[in-house]
């Protein structure tokens, strides 16, 4: 072997156990994380479309930028709910709502 072979297969062999060195370093990922990290990246579109792209990119309406943070509690909601059934102020299949359907005379 010459000596520049030899060189070459110094550097070789040095490049992948200092690679291998470096990706022990982050430690183990528990199965947890990993599932973690994918819903997260399921739930903001971080996820690569079959063209390449991520999904956000591809579909950016589905996915908004900013958190949504609901602006009633849930008591509020169930009061607004109870209410829309007694009066009859909900949505019929017709596209109708259930007091103009069914009108008490």
């Amino acid at each position: 072997m010459t000596r520049t072979q030899v060189s070459a297969i110094a550097l070789a062999l040095g490049t992948l156990l200092a690679g291998q060195a470096m990706a022990a370093d982050n430690g183990a990922v528990t199965r947890a994380q990993v599932k973690a990290e994918l819903a997260e990246a399921v739930r903001t579109g971080n996820i690569l479309h079959h063209s390449g792209q991520r999904m956000n990119e591809v579909y950016s309406a589905a996915y908004s930028s900013e958190q949504n943070v609901a602006s009633k509690s849930r008591e509020q909601v169930q009061k607004e709910l109870a209410e829309a059934v007694r009066t009859g102020d909900i949505a019929h299949h017709s596209g109708q709502h259930m007091n103009e359907i069914y009108v008490q005379g």
